[in-house]
């Protein structure tokens, strides 16, 4: 099947990848450098093709171009005909021109992002071009400075820096295409980033706001911070304890660890009086920080009048689910006179189990006589419950 043909965007993004990362001091080109399971390069490209649809124009080392354009059509799955890698300059500014001379006649915008702010994310990209898409003829993403600034000679502070009026520049910067060319055609010296040489050539900037992920890696630190940021979370397992009592005195058959028992009395309660699985409910959400039976299964929620264990646990496992966990297993003592447990055990744990969707285990006592369950006025069950990240 031939791949779907693409219309032709208005913007297009060229991603700088050619300096050579002296700072990083990795001996390789910094794009090059491996974050995590990819290089600094396919995470930046990553976050592109996230953005809106443009054209991309990767500008690498010359001796690396086929690299560039493999992580590129990669990155760039069906869209991989929207992709131009070029050869860069000497310089920052002789590389974007070089980008800038690839990008398609048709386009209309053209954003220039740093490679080495990989982690930039797709909302930035957009925000800029909202501002053009508004009237500016350029636009800056920059946040706030944080840090006490000082202005020094030597080793000897000067003066205090009012930081107040300083915000700092990040990247993807956009631009009106046709006011991006007239600039680097009319450029006579190099410029930290192309907005400054853009402002020199007499046009206003626009600012929008950045974003604390999209630093740029420079030192060894940065790259260890886009690694740690990258890493996966690692949670640990979660516990919770559930109890819960019900006294003889319902109506109909007892319902007991998901069984119904003929011939055996009732338990009262809103539902059928499970106390088994209502003790597994409590266990469950416990653990993953979501309340209590009553929060989600209370008096005032009808549909639950008369329900049995797999309604009980079903819906349990789903909450979990939504909230980004699921059950490691469940450990459930039931303590009774009644009914005899022993002979259903293996029945019941089935049947918790499939509804649950995970392991889970009883075990019963009668408590030697004492207490409320041991004059059989009733049936109490603990569990404990482990849940994971799902």
């Amino acid at each position: 099947m031939s791949a779907p043909i693409l219309p032709v965007p208005r913007v297009a993004v060229i991603v700088v990848a050619a300096g050579s990362g002296t700072r990083l001091g990795v001996g390789a080109p910094k794009a090059f450098v491996g974050i995590d399971g990819g290089s600094i390069l396919r995470h930046a490209l990553d976050g592109v093709f996230r953005a809106p649809a443009a054209q991309v124009v990767v500008v690498a080392p010359a001796d690396r171009v086929g690299d560039a354009l493999t992580q590129a059509h990669d990155a760039a799955g069906d869209r991989r005909d929207l992709v131009t890698v070029v050869a860069g300059g000497e310089t920052r500014q002789a590389s974007v021109a070089a980008g800038l001379a690839a990008v398609w006649g048709d386009v209309e915008l053209v954003l220039v992002h740093d490679a080495a702010r990989a982690l930039t994310p797709p909302d930035v990209f957009a925000r800029v071009v909202a501002a053009l898409d508004g009237g500016a003829d350029a636009a800056l993403p920059v946040m706030p400075v944080v840090d006490t600034l000082k202005r020094v000679d030597g080793d000897r502070v000067v003066e205090a820096v009012d930081r107040a009026t300083l915000t700092a520049a990040q990247t993807p910067q956009g631009f009106r295409r046709t006011v991006l060319a007239q600039a680097y055609a009319a450029a006579t010296g190099e410029f930290t980033d192309d907005a400054a040489l853009v402002q020199a050539a007499g046009r206003a900037v626009t600012t929008v706001p950045g974003d604390a992920l999209a630093f740029k890696i420079t030192t060894a630190a940065d790259l260890d911070r886009a690694r740690s940021l990258l890493a996966p979370r690692v949670i640990a397992p979660r516990v919770g304890i559930g109890t819960d009592v019900h006294a003889f005195g319902g109506d109909g058959d007892l319902w007991l660890a998901g069984l119904p028992w003929p011939g055996e009395p009732a338990l009262s309660g809103h539902s059928d009086g499970d106390a088994v699985a209502h003790a597994i409910v409590d266990a469950v959400l416990s653990a993953a920080g979501l309340g209590d039976i009553g929060t989600h299964f209370g008096v005032d929620r009808p549909e639950f009048a008369g329900a049995h264990a797999p309604v009980f646990l079903a819906r349990t496992r789903d909450l979990l689910t939504q909230a980004g966990w699921r059950v490691g297993n469940v450990s459930v003592q039931v303590q009774a006179r009644r009914p005899r447990f022993a002979p259903r055990r293996a029945e019941a744990e089935a049947v918790l189990t499939a509804a649950l969707g995970a392991p889970v285990s009883v075990a019963a006592t009668t408590t030697d006589g004492l207490g409320f369950t041991g004059r059989g006025d009733g049936v109490q069950a603990f569990a404990v419950a482990v849940v994971l990240p799902a």
